[in-house]
Formats: C-alpha cells, structure tokens, sequence
C-alpha cells in the first residue's frame, strides 16, 4: 500500500514538471503567431512597392509611398441629448476594429446645438501595424460591398497631401456588428494617412491595395 502511494506520488510529480516544461514552448508559438504578417502587408512588399517604383521611377523603394496609419473617426452630436449613444457607438467602433476607443471632447461651445465645451461627442480609433492592414482587408473585401446599391468610392476626398478619407454612412455594413442590438445608424470617416507627395500617388497606392474608387480623375 506504501509503495503504491509512493508511486502515485511520482507520477504526479513527473506530470507536474512536465506541465511546466510544456508551458514554454505554449507562449512562444503564440508569439510566432502574432508575429505573422497581414495579407495585404505581404501584397505590399511583394507587389505594391515593385509595382510603384517602377510606375513613378523611385530611385530607392525608401521612396515608395505607405500606408501610415488609419484614423476611424465616429462623430455623434446625438450623444448631447442621450449619453447613452456615445457608449453605442464606442461598443460598435471597438467591435468593427478590434482596438480600444478615445472619446473625442467639444473644443469649444455652440448654443445653437446645445453643446458645451468639454462635452462627448464621439470616439476615434487609430489603428497601426497588422491590425490596419487586416482593417484594409475587411473593409474591402467584405464592408464595402455590403453597401446597398454600391458602385465604388469617390476619389475627390484627397487632402492634397497624400491623405485620404472615405466616408461611410452606415455601422451595420461591417459584419462584426449585430443589426439586431443597433438602436441607432451611425456614420463614420476613415481617414488613410499615407507618406505619399501627392494625391495621385496617394491614389495609386490605395489602388493597388484594393480600394474600389468609382474613376480616376486625379492629375
């Protein structure tokens, strides 16, 4: 009977070092993984940046324009008469992301919207890195042609340095919200900040990624 305690004892040390061996190994394979590229980041390097420097004759790929950043902002002047919106609207924008919303605060009061300086109305994500390149890819490939009756995206909402932002009039075209809990239809602006000169070349860029621009009439 000793003898069987005392086996039984050994296998549960020998379980437990090894439970603790395999640990290791657990996190490093989540971190490989996390480290693996977005689709369209490979695009880029792969097509994109030969593609451009031999369209606008670069001299070095350093040259050739990218994407900087992705600004999601959600303007909501409602939430002035009902805060309870604002939250709506931070859930909604943190799901469609996947990151963490800023609320965005009125700079300055205006009585005719009853709005007072310091005020919340509305919420801004900025997204980086892998998680804007799988942004990109979800808002091409499945957001945008969920838009009723769509037929393309206006290239005339260039900055004139190389930025651009896309105006999108319905939350619900993304497929991570659930229409059945909207109790609201918010807009949003997607602004895509490039390191482009130009608008054109800003163009070409957001082209090649994949972005349905309705016709070009950038010069």
């Amino acid at each position: 009977m000793a003898k069987q305690k005392e086996q039984q004892t050994k296998e549960q040390k020998d379980s437990a070092a090894a439970g603790k061996k395999s640990k290791p190994e657990g996190k490093q394979t989540k971190v490989v993984e996390e480290k693996i590229p977005a689709r369209l980041k490979i695009k880029y390097e792969k097509e994109i940046v030969p593609k451009l420097k031999e369209q606008f004759q670069y001299k070095s790929v350093m040259q050739v324009p990218r994407l900087e950043k992705i600004v999601v902002n959600m303007g909501v002047g409602a939430a002035v008469q009902d805060p309870k919106i604002l939250e709506e609207a931070v859930r909604d924008l943190e799901t469609i992301t996947g990151q963490k919303a800023s609320i965005r605060i009125a700079k300055k009061a205006i009585s005719n919207f009853k709005l007072r300086e310091g005020m919340k109305i509305g919420a801004k994500v900025t997204l980086h890195s892998n998680i804007m390149y799988e942004f990109l890819d979800r808002l091409i490939t499945i957001a945008l042609p969920r838009v009723r009756d769509f037929r393309g995206v206006s290239d005339k909402s260039f900055d004139g340095r190389g930025n651009y932002t896309l105006g999108v009039k319905e939350q619900i075209i993304f497929a991570e919200i659930n229409v059945d809990k909207v109790t609201k239809v918010l807009g949003m602006d997607i602004t895509f900040v490039t390191t482009a000169k130009s608008d054109k070349e800003s163009y070409e860029l957001l082209n090649a990624f994949g972005i349905p621009f309705r016709k070009k009439e950038i010069n």
